[in-house]
C-alpha cells in the first residue's frame, strides 16, 4: 500500500521499520518537531524522524493538523491509508476523511480497556493480568474507533513499563503489518467498542509518583514497576529524595508506615499500609542508579529509621 506514517517515539518507529520490510511505500512521515534533549538540551530528531531519514523518506513536523496548507500536502500524497502510532498530536476529522481507507491507530492497550495517554503504566497500576494491541479505525472521540484486530499480551509479574513498551512495540509492529495485508484481500470485519467497558488512562504526572507509605506494599510495588522510567516513584528520607526504581512486596513484614524493618545486602524493608517494601534500586537525587548494597556504603540507614510521611 501507499502510506503516511504519523508517529515520534521509538514505539512508533518499530512499526515504521516493519511496515518498510513489508513492503509498504511509505510517502510520508508526520513526526513532532525536535526537542530539547540531554544535558546540553540540544535539538533532537525522533525516533521515526531518524529512520524515516535513513530511508530517503519526507519528513514534516507541523505543530499542529488544522492548517490548510498541511491537509493540502496530505491530500496531494494521494495515500490509501494513514498508520498513526504513538504520534502526540489530535487528527482533526478533516484529516481522518483524506486517505481512501482511513487512518488506523496502533493503540497499546486492548480497547476498550485504557483509552488516552498511558494505557502502558496504568494497566500496571491496576493490577490488569493482560493487556496487548488494538488496531483501531480512527474517528473523531477519543480511542472510541472501530477495531480491527485485537492482540493479548499477558502482563508478568516482573514487568515495568519499560519492558512492557518494548513488547508490545514489537507485537503493535506485527500487528499492523498482519492488518494491512488482510486489507489488500478485502474488507476487514470491524468490531464496535462496548462502552461500558471503557476506563481513561489519564497521562502520568510527577506529583502521582510520590510514594504514600499508607498504602498496601501490593500497590507500591506496582507503582514502582509502572513508573519506570518515568517519572519514577520516589519517597523522602531525611529531606532526601530516593527515587526508587525496583522493588518487590513482602508481605510476611510488618509494621508503621514507612518504618525502616531491616536494611541490608538485599535492600532496604520498609513497612506499608500493609505488607512491606523490598527497595532494593535506589537514586539520590543527583546521584546515578544504584543497588541497595551500593546506595547504602555512602547513605547508611538504620533499623528503626523512617521516611517522611507528609
Amino acid at each position: 500500500m501507499k502510506l503516511i506514517f504519523a508517529g515520534t517515539p521509538e514505539f512508533s518507529a518499530q512499526a515504521l521499520q516493519a511496515l518498510l520490510h513489508a513492503g509498504h511505500e511509505v510517502v510520508l512521515v508526520l513526526t513532532q518537531p525536535d526537542r530539547p534533549a540531554g544535558r546540553g538540551m540540544s535539538l533532537t530528531m525522533s525516533p521515526v524522524k531518524l529512520l524515516a531519514l535513513a530511508n530517503n523518506i519526507k519528513v514534516l513536523q507541523p505543530s499542529g493538523l488544522k492548517q490548510a496548507e498541511i491537509q493540502s500536502q496530505l491530500m496531494a500524497e494521494k495515500a490509501d491509508a494513514m498508520i498513526v502510532a504513538a504520534y502526540g498530536l489530535i487528527l482533526p476529522r478533516e484529516v481522518l476523511s483524506i486517505p481512501p481507507l482511513g487512518c488506523l491507530n496502533i493503540h497499546a492497550s486492548l480497547l476498550p480497556r485504557w483509552r488516552g495517554a498511558a494505557p502502558i503504566q496504568r494497566a500496571i497500576l491496576a493490577g490488569d493480568k493482560e493487556t496487548g494491541i488494538t488496531i483501531m479505525q480512527m474517528d473523531a472521540g477519543l480511542d472510541t474507533g472501530a477495531m480491527l484486530l485485537r492482540c493479548p499480551l499477558a502482563i508478568d509479574v516482573k514487568d515495568t513499563a519499560q519492558t512492557l513498551h518494548d513488547k508490545l512495540a514489537v507485537l503493535g509492529a506485527e500487528a499492523v503489518v498482519s492488518v494491512l495485508h488482510q486489507m489488500t484481500k478485502g474488507a476487514l470485519p470491524i468490531q464496535i467498542q462496548d462502552e461500558s467497558l471503557a476506563s481513561y488512562a489519564a497521562k502520568l504526572s510527577k506529583a502521582e509518583a510520590r510514594m504514600d507509605w499508607h498504602l498496601p506494599a501490593s500497590i507500591l510495588e506496582r507503582a514502582v514497576r509502572a513508573y519506570n522510567p518515568f517519572p519514577v516513584a520516589q519517597c523522602v528520607f531525611k529531606g532526601d529524595v530516593w527515587r526508587i526504581w525496583q522493588a518487590e512486596r513482602r508481605d510476611d513484614a510488618s509494621g508503621q508506615p514507612g518504618e525502616i524493618l531491616s536494611a541490608g545486602r538485599d535492600g532496604v524493608l520498609v513497612a506499608c499500609g500493609n505488607g512491606a517494601l523490598l527497595l532494593q534500586e535506589i537514586q539520590k537525587a543527583g546521584g546515578k542508579r544504584l543497588s541497595a548494597l551500593q546506595f547504602l556504603q555512602g547513605n547508611p540507614v538504620i533499623k528503626g529509621d523512617h521516611f517522611d510521611l507528609a
